[in-house]
């Protein structure tokens, strides 16, 4: 009776195939629940304070009518 080897089976590459398409689709959601959160965290509260900052421009000033030096000396 012929000897039979077992053949190698092609079961690695579907495997590798398989790991490969689960690492990305863990990726993938894990990415679309870092944008949900930060979307989450930039929308504003409802019924919540308002903060607005905004810059106010001087008014003009009338020069000083005098000026006072004034100097120390160390003991």
């Amino acid at each position: 009776m012929p000897e039979h080897q077992p053949r190698a089976r092609a079961k690695p590459r579907r495997s590798l195939a398989r790991t490969a398409l689960l690492v990305g689709a863990f990726v993938l959601v894990f990415l679309v629940g870092i944008a949900f959160g930060q979307a989450l965290d930039d929308s504003p509260e409802p019924n919540g304070a308002t903060t607005s900052v905004r810059t106010l421009t001087p008014l003009p000033q009338a020069p000083p009518a005098r000026t006072v030096t004034v100097t120390v000396t160390q003991p």
